[in-house]
């Protein structure tokens, strides 16, 4: 038993210095979109609008994440990750300035820079992980990242709403939308700290010295197998479906129905992050007991129970319980399919994979805050939750069956990345690869 404790401990170790280092952006930019994902559709019923309103501003941000996706990661290739990244961390900070004021044309244009900007970081970093992580250390490393993130999350919104309401009254500022205020302006903080982060980080632009990669097809885009891409990709997607009506609006869900206010909320939040923590560092365990894809059934196929308690039960601990075990579950397998996926292409194609993954991710969340959007304002708060919960297990359901239909006996089969990129990092030579990196 302790041999097995060390052996599994010493797993997550090992991992080269740019790996190291983006843990660090992945704590100080992980909080800053963690308090904003916790915080920001309860500042918008602060300043007076209505959920209807609500589900437009989050499809507008959705859609210039769609729209910015594949450039994204077809300009990686050329200028480097980092630079990308960067970029991005630099309007998510500019656009939470433009929507302190509240204006509604100024919220638009804020959320749809937010929703650029944190699709350029999203898009590149898996790519850049499985650039800067050996084969067999690949599940752990992106455990490790995710459940970073995910504490992160935890100590983010269980303190940020804390301090917020603090702030504001040392300094007379009031309650309800100062609080709010207050919360924004450090979120933006917190986004222009992560481009100092992101410095550290060795220079990963192509140059006469490090080769660009290869490409192909339109707009810089690569793909060998056409079929394998559209079921690694096609699950994903129908999980954004589901997620999209519910996840950006968990936070009203919960106010709306229990009536609690900013810290309360925050601290259930941050209990279901605790859970989810878990989760993800014990999956590349289970990852080797049952297979990858047989652990992602597992713990998807799991959570989808929990939903039901989540939506109809009328029970306060019942519904933090059911919040705190769906998320674990649910979010548990994601870094492993990460991890799954990018070994499957080449490493001329994760980019490309990688921003289809984020484009259809933010696709299914474009569309369905309007799908939100027409339940609230036709059918009320109540009724127009029900229907959300029922079609959310539904979708989860299917893209479940679809992973274990097309890829249950897949693990062994999986494509191994180039051998010109594991070779640079396996031996410690270069700190950057030869080429050039999700809730539900």
């Amino acid at each position: 038993m302790t041999q097995a404790l060390v052996r599994y401990i010493r797993s997550f170790t090992g991992f080269s210095r740019d790996a190291r280092l983006f843990l660090i952006t992945t704590i100080v930019f992980g909080a800053a979109l963690s308090l904003y994902w916790a915080d920001f559709n309860l500042y918008l019923g602060a300043i007076g609008l209505d959920r209807s309103t609500m589900g437009r501003l989050m499809s507008v941000s959705m859609l210039a994440g769609v729209l910015v996706a594949i450039p994204c990661g077809a300009l990686s290739d050329r200028i480097g990750r980092r630079a990308v990244m960067a970029g991005g961390m630099a309007l998510v900070a500019v656009a939470l300035v433009a929507v302190l004021p509240g204006n509604l044309p100024l919220l638009f244009v804020g959320m749809a820079a937010l929703g650029a900007g944190s699709v350029a970081v999203s898009v590149v970093q898996i790519p850049f992980i499985a650039e800067h992580t050996r084969p067999d250390q690949r599940n752990e490393y992106f455990a490790t990242w995710s459940a970073v993130g995910t504490m992160t999350s935890l100590v983010a919104v269980l303190v940020g709403g804390a301090i917020a309401t603090e702030v504001a009254s040392a300094f007379g500022l009031g309650g309800g939308q100062a609080a709010y205020r207050v919360l924004l302006i450090g979120i933006a903080i917190l986004g222009a700290l992560s481009l100092v982060t992101v410095l550290p980080l060795a220079n990963d632009r192509p140059g006469p010295d490090r080769p660009r990669q290869a490409h192909g097809g339109r707009f810089g885009m690569v793909v060998s197998d056409r079929a394998l891409f559209a079921r690694l990709l096609l699950p994903g997607f129908i999980t954004s479906l589901g997620a999209g009506q519910l996840i950006p609006f968990l936070n009203v869900f919960i106010q709306g129905k229990f009536g609690l206010d900013l810290e309360s909320i925050n601290a259930i939040l941050a209990i279901t992050s605790l859970g989810t923590t878990l989760a993800i560092l014990a999956q590349p365990a289970l990852a080797r007991r049952f297979g990858r894809i047989g652990s992602i059934v597992l713990v998807q196929a799991s959570s989808i129970p929990f939903l039901l308690v989540l939506g109809f039960s009328p029970v306060l601990w019942s519904v933090i319980m059911a919040m705190a075990v769906r998320n674990s579950l649910m979010n548990a397998g994601s870094p492993i399919f990460d991890a799954f996926a990018m070994e499957r292409v080449s490493a001329a194609e994760r980019a490309t994979l990688a921003a289809g993954m984020t484009l259809l991710w933010y696709l299914g969340w474009t569309v369905a805050p309007l799908y939100y959007s027409v339940l609230q304002a036709t059918l009320g708060f109540t009724a127009g939750y029900a229907v959300d919960f029922v079609t959310i297990i539904v979708l989860y359901t299917i893209s479940t069956w679809l992973l274990w239909r097309w890829f249950r006996g897949a693990d062994c089969a999986a494509r191994q990345p180039d051998p010109s990129v594991s070779t640079a990092v396996d031996t410690g030579l270069v700190d950057t690869p030869a080429g050039l990196l999700e809730h539900a």
